[in-house]
């Protein structure tokens, strides 16, 4: 089911990531308020936790990385898998890339994403469903922050990166130190301490070492 861009207007707030001020990115007033009334806008009460509404650490490191070095994707077709919201298709398409395709499985995010695009001011930046079970497009560059959170999901991301690698794209990982990651067989390219989306007990920024992988 679409959701209305009016949904996603009334239930966030423009902010800069700690990380990445250059971009504004629509997030949740209360995440307690906005998970509610996405069930309430769904039907149903199964509806998963409202993740694309914030800016994760693994995405604010690419987002950082191609915005600092624009040259990785200024006149190319980049894909931001697992884009959330489109904090790193943002960050791209203003880094100069000609074409993005921001692959999010979530529709609220994937609604968010054209009112981000909109909020900054960017173009070229297309929504596209869960691609996961098909063939990479044929890109030059694949951006994915944030992608390998639990072991499952590594094991159909990992595949994937590695068939658009194969087919020629240049692939880079955002990952704030999970453990499923096959830290061996990738490249090391930036590491940042990115404000985590909970701060720590006392109300002070929890930072989180964050790195950017390339897949050799």
């Amino acid at each position: 089911m679409a959701v209305p861009a009016e949904f996603i207007r009334a239930h966030t707030r423009p902010a800069r990531p700690s990380l990445v001020p250059e971009v504004q990115l629509l997030v949740a007033t209360d995440v307690v308020a906005l998970w509610e009334a996405m069930e309430v806008e769904q039907g149903r009460t199964e509806q998963d936790p409202p993740f694309w509404a914030a800016a994760w650490p693994g995405g604010q490191a690419l987002a950082r990385h191609v915005l600092d070095h624009p040259d990785l994707v200024a006149g190319r077709s980049v894909l931001d898998l697992g884009a959330g919201s489109g904090l790193v298709a943002v960050a791209a398409a203003m880094a100069g890339a000609s074409r993005v395709l921001a692959s999010e499985i979530d529709p609220f995010g994937l609604a968010a994403i054209p009112e981000n695009a909109a909020l900054n001011g960017v173009s070229g930046i297309e929504p596209v469903g869960d691609l996961l079970g098909s063939a990479p497009p044929v890109v030059d560059v694949v951006l994915a922050g944030d992608v390998c959170y639990d072991r499952l999901m590594t094991e159909r991301v990992l595949p994937f990166l590695e068939a658009a690698r194969a087919a020629g794209a240049e692939v880079f990982i955002g990952d704030p130190g999970r453990p499923y990651l096959p830290h061996d067989r990738l490249t090391e390219a930036a590491v940042h301490d990115v404000a985590d989306t909970e701060g720590a007990p006392d109300g002070s920024p929890r930072l989180r070492c964050t790195t950017v992988w390339r897949l050799p």
